[in-house]
């Protein structure tokens, strides 16, 4: 197999990669969908919820969610780069990059994409949907990092003490 078929070979088939909770991707498509669907309706069509937008100047509000989804794209597209680009033939705990900041880089980028929309036309719905879509993603990265520490063991368990789940500077404590 040349090393273009083994780069995009299907990560569901690889052994190098730990895997992932059997409805995290149905979950998360269905969260985007409905969050999608919500903001959409909420901020364009019916305008329910959209009240603070009158409270928070638009020339405000639209920078820094554009900066939210800029970095949401970057930490996806990085994230996702270094996990499935290559073939690693020693399964690893990957360290470098986004990696070396937060664990969890694909979710916080979900996380930051809904947050920088929400910026962009505040929707009290669609904010509903992406606490929703938040606990979601919790429980999944919880799941993974129980998949992670029965891999890895205590080399994964270092770096969930020296790395924070989602929020850089926010560094688990060590247990004793």
């Amino acid at each position: 197999m040349n090393d273009q078929k083994k780069r995009v070979k299907d990560h569901h088939e690889r052994t190098d990669l730990t895997g992932e909770h059997k409805l995290g991707d149905a979950g998360q498509m269905i969260l985007a969908i409905l969050f999608i669907g919500v903001w959409l309706s909420d901020a364009f069509i019916f305008k329910y919820s959209i009240g603070l937008n009158e409270y928070i100047s638009l020339a405000v509000r639209l920078p820094v969610g554009v900066a939210l989804l800029i970095l949401s794209g970057y930490l996806a597209w990085t994230s996702m780069n270094i996990v499935f680009s290559e073939v690693r033939s020693e399964p690893v705990v990957i360290r470098d990059r986004v990696y070396k900041y937060i664990r969890h880089p694909m979710y916080v980028s979900e996380i930051l994409l809904y947050l920088g929309l929400l910026l962009i036309n505040l929707s009290i719905i669609a904010a509903i949907v992406w606490l929703a879509a938040i606990v979601f993603l919790y429980f999944i990265c919880r799941y993974e990092e129980k998949l992670l520490l029965a891999r890895f063991g205590t080399d994964y368990e270092q770096y969930m003490c020296e790395v924070p789940m989602w929020i850089p500077g926010f560094k688990r404590r060590k247990k004793f």
